[in-house]
C-alpha cells in the first residue's frame, strides 16, 4: 500500500530538510548551496494530487552547487548516505510497468535512483530558459521565453539558499518589465480583436462545430489574458483551467467564458468587457470604455479590444518594443509542444 500523499512540494521540502541537510552538514566542510524544487512537474504548480504519483512524483529536488569539486562530493555523500524513505515515499526511482519514463519511487529496484539533482545554476537556468538571469534580463530574452518555462523557474519553492544567486534570479524573473507587460498585453488583446467578431458570424451561417471552435480560441486567449492581468505566467493546456480558477475574478469571468464556449457571442463581449476593466485598473495605459459594442452593422456586439491593443503599445518607450511588430512573446506566436520546450529551439524562433 503506498504511503499517505502529500503535496509534492511538502514532500520535497522534507526530503531536504530531514535528508539533504543532514547529509551535506555532516560533510567535513560546509557546501554553499540552494536548495529548491522548481521546473516541470505539477507540484512546482502546486496543482499535484494523488494522481500525479502514478509517474515521475515523489521525494525529489534539485542542489544548485556551483562549484564542480563540491558537486562531485555531493553526488557520493547522496549515493552513499540518502536514507531510504522520507515520509514513508522512497528515495529512489525505478522504471515502472506503463509507458517508458514512467519512473517511480520505489525501495526495492536493485536499479533505483535518487532523484536529487546536483547541478550548476547557470546551466540549470540555459537549460530551462536558454540564458542565465544573473548576468541580466534583456527585452529579447523576456520575448523568447514561453510564460510555462518562467512559471516553472519562479513557481515551486526554495527551501535553503546559502549563496541568494538563486534567490536573486527568481526575483529578478518574477514579472515582466512594465513596457514588456504592455507590449505581451497588447499582443494578447491583439489575438482576441483578431477573431471576437466570429463567433458571431459562424453561427448566422449555421456552422456549430466551427462556431465552437472559434470560440474555444477565443475563451483560451480571454483566459491567458486574465492571467497575464493578474501578473501570472500562463502555464500550458494541462493546466490553464486549474491556473485561471484561482485568479481573484475568476468566479465573475467562468460563467459568461462558459456560456461563450457554446457560441454565445454576447457572453464572450460581457467577459471581454470585465476584462477590460481589469486592465483599466493597471494604470499600463489610458482609461477607456470597457462596454461592448456593435461590429459594424451586424447584430452581435464585441468589446472591439484593437482598443485596447493601441492604447498600451502607445505608452511603450523601451526602443526595442516601441514600432515592433505586435505578434508577442514566443508563446504568442507558437504552438507546438515541442518548439517550447526546447531552449534552442525557442530561442531561434524569438521574434
Amino acid at each position: 500500500m503506498p504511503p499517505v500523499f502529500l503535496p509534492g512540494l511538502e514532500l520535497s521540502r522534507a526530503l531536504y530538510t530531514d535528508a539533504v541537510a543532514p547529509l551535506l552538514a555532516a560533510g567535513h566542510r560546509p557546501v554553499p548551496h540552494a536548495a529548491a524544487l522548481l521546473g516541470p512537474g505539477s507540484e512546482v504548480l502546486g496543482l499535484d494530487t494523488p494522481r500525479s504519483t502514478d509517474h515521475g512524483w515523489g521525494p525529489r529536488l534539485q542542489l544548485f552547487v556551483d562549484d564542480h569539486g563540491d558537486r562531485e562530493r555531493v553526488r557520493k555523500l547522496l549515493d552513499d548516505g540518502l536514507p531510504e524513505r522520507v515520509r514513508g515515499w522512497p528515495t529512489r526511482f525505478a522504471p515502472g510497468e506503463g509507458p517508458p519514463r514512467t519512473w517511480r519511487p520505489d525501495a526495492d529496484a536493485p536499479d533505483g535512483r535518487h532523484r536529487v539533482e546536483v547541478v550548476d545554476t547557470g546551466d540549470w537556468f540555459r537549460g530551462q530558459l536558454g540564458f542565465d538571469p544573473r548576468a541580466g534580463v534583456a527585452t529579447a530574452d523576456w520575448l523568447a521565453s514561453p510564460t510555462q518555462r518562467l512559471a516553472e523557474v519562479v513557481g515551486g519553492a526554495v527551501f535553503h539558499d546559502g549563496v541568494g544567486g538563486l534567490t536573486r534570479a527568481r526575483g529578478d524573473l518574477a514579472w515582466y518589465p512594465d513596457d514588456v507587460w504592455r507590449y505581451v498585453l497588447a499582443c494578447q488583446w491583439r489575438r482576441v480583436s483578431q477573431e471576437e467578431a466570429f463567433v458571431g458570424r459562424c453561427a448566422e451561417v449555421g456552422d456549430s462545430l466551427g462556431t465552437r471552435v472559434v470560440a474555444a480560441r477565443v475563451v483560451r486567449d480571454l483566459m491567458r489574458l486574465a492571467l497575464l492581468l493578474s501578473r501570472r505566467y500562463p502555464p500550458y493546456s494541462k493546466w490553464l483551467g486549474s491556473a485561471f480558477s484561482r485568479l481573484p475574478g475568476a468566479e465573475e469571468l467562468t460563467p459568461p467564458l462558459s456560456r461563450g464556449l457554446d457560441g454565445d457571442a454576447e457572453a464572450l463581449a460581457e467577459a471581454s468587457g470585465l476584462l477590460a476593466g481589469w486592465q483599466n485598473g493597471t494604470g499600463l495605459a489610458a482609461r477607456l470604455d470597457p462596454r461592448p459594442r456593435p461590429f459594424h452593422e451586424r447584430p452581435w456586439p464585441v468589446l472591439d479590444a484593437a482598443r485596447f491593443t493601441r492604447a498600451l503599445l502607445e505608452e511603450i518607450t523601451d526602443p526595442e518594443l516601441a514600432g515592433r511588430t505586435p505578434v508577442g512573446a514566443i508563446d504568442q506566436f507558437v504552438d507546438d509542444t515541442d518548439a517550447l520546450t526546447r531552449p534552442e529551439v525557442f530561442r531561434s524562433l524569438r521574434p
